[in-house]
């Protein structure tokens, strides 16, 4: 089975804390950013095993098998 690599976000929005996976734009959340980390986890897979089930995990395999990837913070005003 091929490793796979995700960028994960956490971030507190009024009183629970939110994950979001960059790659696959799916998001969960928990109490504490460790079970908001846990609860991406099981929706990364979830999504996975559908995306292998429908046939579309080789369109996906690029972005989520590099082994250089890059983010950044930045701010803008608005």
């Amino acid at each position: 089975m091929t490793k796979m690599r995700f960028t994960v976000s956490i971030w507190e929005e009024e009183g629970v804390y939110v994950s979001r996976c960059q790659e696959l734009e799916v998001a969960s959340c928990g109490d504490s950013p460790q079970d908001a980390l846990d609860n991406i986890h099981e929706a990364i897979e979830l999504y996975l095993e559908n995306a292998r089930a429908l046939g579309i995990i080789k369109d996906l395999e690029p972005a989520l098998t590099s082994r250089h990837k890059f983010t950044s913070v930045i701010e803008v005003e608005g």
